[in-house]
């Protein structure tokens, strides 16, 4: 078995697809529009879909905010320096909404960021 993408709901396609392209920098992959069903995808990852997890973001015909809920966590994303990336999305005019340092009580280094729909980030540093 293979975890093959995880899908969140986009408020506004162009915004997301920004974001994790340029701020996060992920590829876009691919695009489908339904037009008929009345929705929109796009895949995004840091490689093809035959090897790594991506995003699905889905874009519904005029919703443009959905409430997040009290089930989902986060997305975590391993960098290679937490501090240089959050200072990359924060120049992109990303939230850091906490800054890198230590996870409490281990060594490992840690920040979480918010992508555009309020969707937490956690970016965990790999060497």
């Amino acid at each position: 078995m293979k975890l093959l993408h995880t899908m969140l709901r986009v408020g506004d396609m162009p915004r997301s697809i920004r974001f994790y392209t340029e701020t996060m920098g992920m590829q876009l992959l691919r695009t489908t529009d339904r037009p008929e069903q009345k929705y929109s995808l796009a895949f995004v990852g840091y490689g093809d879909e035959a090897g790594h997890s991506v995003l699905e973001l889905t874009y519904n015909y005029g919703v443009d905010r959905y409430e997040l809920g009290s089930a989902f966590g986060h997305i975590a994303i391993g960098v290679p320096d937490v501090a240089a990336t959050c200072e990359r999305v924060r120049s992109a005019g990303g939230l850091v909404t906490r800054e890198a340092g230590r996870v409490k009580g281990g060594s490992t280094i840690i920040a979480f960021v918010e992508d555009p729909d309020g969707y937490k980030i956690e970016l965990i540093q790999r060497s």
